[in-house]
């Protein structure tokens, strides 16, 4: 099991990355370009740099050092979280969670990086951007709202402001139009499965698109479920344990938010969800487990759909997942 490679776990987050080789070593560096190049300068020939699916963080270094020649892995979060629960690990720290990573996968053989192509990679930049764009025009409108609140803004503030929001929505508008310019090129067929879809919003489907290479990233609806993170965890031990099912919420955070803001629509418009819900409700559960159910399921359809290259039929029934 990579017993001819040197591994490197990397555990890494917005500013840093955390580096432990399997020769038991550990440097921390910024990520940023000059960090890449410093990582690059310490790898041997039969370097395998391993590191977990972190959003947008891990796709810069991976395609970086791809492109240098690396042997790179990304792997599931939750299966490291598992390996690192099994060995009753006290310490948490980036430090452990890169130790973490390189012990295993040198314990299990772990699968090599495809590239993104060129459209993949400037659809996740241009998704970046959009969170950004999207925070400070939240921020800029909570402004405005609390100098109107003020009864006598003033003039130039608030003028400055409704500028910035004006600016904010243009850009906005502007990033969302090249992606969609971007995903018909290359997946336009998958584009209109996906929004036959009831309460399948636009972004949601563009976003899914990409992260998932087109689907091809997973063989059936429960390993695209568990990248998401949404799939259920059940906590039951005997008769002394009985705590509530909640999702493991390990994996892919932006794509879980997207989903569950989608389920408020599907419960009114998808009448697979809708029945769902109503029937989850039924039980006396509360709504967040409903519309989390409801999350699921749409995933599931969109699998479901893509996989049959046939657009959604509310009497389809899914036999991939």
């Amino acid at each position: 099991m990579n017993k001819d490679k040197e591994i490197y776990g990397i555990d890494i987050s917005k500013s840093v990355f955390d580096v432990y080789s399997s020769q038991g070593g550990h440097i921390q560096l910024k990520n940023d370009d000059k960090g890449f190049k410093s990582l690059l300068k310490t790898l041997p020939e039969n370097a395998l740099v391993v590191m977990e699916a972190t959003g947008y963080y891990h796709y810069r270094l991976a395609q970086y050092l791809y492109s240098q020649g690396i042997a790179v892995s990304v792997v599931n979060p939750l299966s490291v979280k598992r390996f690192i629960q099994m060995r009753l690990a006290k310490v948490k720290t980036d430090k452990s969670d890169a130790r973490a990573i390189c012990e295993y996968a040198m314990r299990n053989q772990v699968p090599l990086y495809n590239a993104l192509t060129e459209v993949q990679a400037e659809c996740l930049q241009l998704f970046r951007l959009l969170d950004i764009y999207i925070k400070q025009r939240t921020a800029t409108k909570n402004k405005i709202k609390g100098e109107e609140a003020l009864g006598r803004p003033s003039k130039s503030v608030y003028s400055s402001l409704k500028r910035n929001h004006k600016h904010l929505d243009k850009e906005i508008n502007g990033l969302e139009a090249r992606l969609l310019e971007l995903v018909k090129q290359d997946q336009q067929h998958q584009l209109s499965l996906l929004k036959s879809i009831p309460g399948m919003g636009i972004k949601t489907a563009l976003f899914l698109i990409v992260v998932t290479d087109g689907f091809r990233k997973f063989e059936n609806a429960r390993q695209l479920c568990s990248y998401v993170g949404i799939t259920p965890t059940i906590r039951e031990s005997g008769s002394s344990i009985r705590g509530r099912s909640r999702i493991s919420k390990i994996g892919n955070r932006k794509l879980r938010n997207l989903l569950f803001l989608c389920a408020f629509s599907a419960c009114k418009h998808n009448k697979a969800c809708r029945d769902l819900y109503e029937r989850i409700i039924a039980k006396g559960k509360s709504k967040k487990l409903a519309l989390i159910a409801v999350a699921n399921k749409l995933l599931k359809q969109a699998f479901a759909i893509v996989k049959s290259g046939l657009p959604y039929d509310e009497n389809y029934v899914s036999r991939l997942s």
